[in-house]
Order: structure tokens, then C-alpha cells, then sequence
């Protein structure tokens, strides 16, 4: 085996140094007006002509070293205090250390190259076996990741897909939807079983868990994973807009509704669609009356979107009384419906918005409601505000 020469070894022993960020021995050694020891290579043998230079860490004064033939070394003069220790070997600072001296009878201070540097190679092996191993998790959190969202990305193609299909033809489609959606939910389970509870990263996963459950309508399932995405990370306003659909899906309401809040109060600029999007939901639930509220702050805080106002329209309707005079049974509309409409076509009077709420207030017309205006333009003030409750 070849050996390590006196300047190969003062060289490497110069680069663990570097690596070992100033190590600093804390260990209390008495003060017996000298300190002494021996200094061993990194072969176990005595190493001569070492120079040691202690200093002491507080006052600055600095004393000298140097080994014998037997690799021993004494200093005087020292007093309590911490000190700094450098050893070094043909000009070279190899190694960095340092000790305590109190009061009482001094033990000698050795120091034996080869065990702290054993020491620093099993310390490094253990370091790059950790850094392996985190790599080699953080490589198949990835895998499960990305599989989770190709699958979630493939479902939103499908659905737009069956949207465009004939009822007849669907089946096939909803099929593949739920085998990705399925696939979705076991990739990014599975990442998320891969992380730490406390890491930060963990919410992102949970909502693109959510993303996958509502992709296979699993609602109560989505709601329960956006909860724990948000108590992972409670300032991310989107998933308190999609705990909010989910709960209205749910029929529950007023979870939702604190939801839908919540979202507005991270993210004030978006408030009108956080409220339509909760009327939406309720409106496809065919919960016309509770659609009516969050749809009436939607078209206050944008009063120009165009869908917003038929929908409203569509819940006021659905929601009108009817008197009964002799044999003869009239309708009594809510207040704003017809303005509802209006505002509708005002917006989009030759689009598919436009068209529907013409449908809506020709259809008032024939159920003899009067006051009726179907012209661009002819939209009086508004007065949903003076609805029923």
C-alpha cells in the first residue's frame, strides 16, 4: 500500500480542516501554568515538528509549540480561559481546535489525527448516506407527482370532451374519467405519504389531491383534503374557493358561505367571483333560493358580467309566489327579476346570455307578468335589494 508522505498528508489534512467549519473542542482542562500533550498523525504515529498556536479567545495573546521527535509538546504561561488551537505543518494550517482551561490540576490535551479523522470520514459516509436517501425519496415523491397531475390534466381534456359528446355516447368517456381520476388520486396519495407532516410543500400536494377527488366528483372526500391542505397552509385563498364548491355541493351551505368568505377576505380583488362561483354551485344544485343572495353581491361587485345577471334572474324566478283571485291564479314575481333579465341582454344581447334571458322574459310575458321590455337598453334601476328574504 502506498503511504502518505509528510506533505500529501499536511495537504489533505489542510482540506478536512475545510470542511470541518471550525471545529471547536468545549471540553474544561485544568490550568496548571502549562498545557501539554501529544499530537499523533493520521497514521497513529507521533507527529514532529507540528506547530501549535494557542490563542487565547478573549484577550487576543497568542502562545507557540512545537512538537518533538516524539510528537510531545508543552506551553507555560497560560492562564483560565478559553483558547484557540491551530496546528501547523510546513506553513500550513492542517487542523482547527480548541479548549477550556480552569483551575486545578492539568490532564494532558492529545490529539490523535487519525481517530478525528476516522471520526470525520464515518461522519461524511453517514452525511452522503442521508443525502442519498433523500434523494432517492425525493426522486419517487416526484414520480408520484407528476403521474398525479398528468392524470388530473387528461380528466379536464375528458370532460370537456363528454361536455361536447351526445348524452348516448358519454359512457365510454365517463369511463376514462374515472379510471384518471382514480389514477390521479393514488399518485398523489402516495406522494403525499411520502413527505413529512411538517413539510411546507405538503399543502400543495393536498390541493392537487383535492383537484383529483372533485375530478371524480368525490366531494365530501375534496372538502376533507382541502381542510387539511388548509390547515397545513391557512393563507392560500384558492382552496377556500374550491372548499367552498365543495360544501355547496354538499348542500352545506353555511360552510360553504364561511368558506366563499374567507377567500374574499384573502383576496378582496376576486370577491365577485368567489360569489358567483357560489351561486353557480348552488344554482346547479337547484338550490334557487339560497343561489339569490351570493348571486346579488356577485352583480353588485360586477354589475357587468352578463351571466351573473341571467342566473339571478333564473333564481328569482324560480322562486316567485303565486296569488290565487277567484278562479284565477296570478303570478307575483320577485323584485328585480325583470331587471335581472334585462341587465342580462343589456350585457350580451346578441350571445348565448342574451338569448336566454329574452327566453326568460318571454316566457314571464305569456304567465301575463306586465311591465316587460325586452329592448337593448330599456333596464330600469335595479331593485334586488328589495327582494324577499
Amino acid at each position: 500500500m502506498r503511504r502518505i508522505r509528510p506533505l500529501c498528508m499536511a495537504v489533505a489534512l489542510a482540506l478536512v480542516a475545510g470542511t470541518m467549519a471550525m471545529w471547536l473542542a468545549t471540553a474544561a482542562y485544568a490550568q496548571g501554568g502549562a498545557l501539554q500533550g501529544t499530537v499523533l498523525d493520521t497514521t497513529g504515529k507521533p507527529f514532529a515538528d507540528v506547530t501549535l498556536t494557542i490563542k487565547d479567545v478573549d484577550t487576543g495573546k497568542t502562545f507557540t509549540a512545537k512538537t518533538d521527535a516524539k510528537g510531545h509538546y508543552s506551553v507555560s504561561g497560560l492562564g483560565a480561559g478559553k483558547y484557540s488551537i491551530d496546528l501547523s505543518a510546513q506553513g500550513k494550517v492542517i487542523y482547527q481546535t480548541g479548549v477550556t482551561l480552569a483551575s486545578g490540576t492539568l490532564p494532558p490535551f492529545d490529539l490523535n489525527l487519525k481517530e478525528i479523522m476516522e471520526k470525520d470520514s464515518a461522519a461524511n459516509s453517514e452525511a452522503e448516506a442521508k443525502r442519498q436517501a433523500a434523494e432517492k425519496a425525493f426522486a419517487a415523491l416526484k414520480a408520484h407527482y407528476d403521474a398525479g397531475l398528468a392524470a388530473i390534466t387528461a380528466v379536464k381534456a375528458e370532460q370537456t370532451q363528454l361536455a361536447q359528446t351526445p348524452k348516448e355516447q358519454q359512457g365510454p368517456i365517463q369511463d376514462k374519467i374515472n379510471q384518471d381520476g382514480a389514477t390521479a388520486v393514488t399518485e398523489l396519495s402516495a406522494a403525499e405519504g411520502l413527505m413529512k407532516p411538517e413539510d411546507p410543500n405538503r399543502a400543495i400536494i393536498l390541493s392537487r389531491l383535492g383537484e383529483a377527488y372533485e375530478a371524480m366528483g368525490k366531494w365530501q372526500e375534496a372538502a376533507d383534503t382541502y381542510q387539511k391542505s388548509i390547515a397545513a397552509k391557512p393563507d392560500v385563498a384558492a382552496n377556500y374557493n374550491n372548499l367552498g364548491n365543495d360544501l355547496a355541493k354538499l348542500g352545506k351551505v353555511d360552510d360553504a358561505r364561511a368558506a366563499y368568505q374567507k377567500y374574499v377576505d384573502l383576496n378582496p380583488t376576486d370577491a365577485a367571483l368567489a360569489w358567483r362561483n357560489f351561486g353557480i354551485v348552488l344554482y346547479q344544485a337547484n338550490r334557487m333560493k339560497e343561489a339569490i343572495e351570493p348571486l346579488q353581491k356577485a352583480t353588485t361587485l360586477d354589475p357587468k358580467n352578463a351571466q351573473a345577471w341571467l342566473l339571478l334572474g333564473i333564481a328569482l324566478v324560480n322562486t316567485m309566489e303565486f296569488k290565487t283571485v277567484g278562479d284565477k291564479i296570478t303570478p307575483v314575481i320577485q323584485p328585480g327579476t325583470i331587471e335581472a333579465y334585462q341587465k342580462a341582454i343589456d350585457l350580451d344581447p346578441t350571445g348565448s346570455v342574451g338569448v336566454q334571458a329574452k327566453q326568460g322574459l318571454e316566457s314571464l310575458q305569456a304567465m301575463g307578468v306586465g311591465g316587460i321590455d325586452m329592448k337593448v337598453g330599456s333596464a330600469p334601476a335595479s331593485s334586488k335589494g328589495k327582494g324577499k328574504k
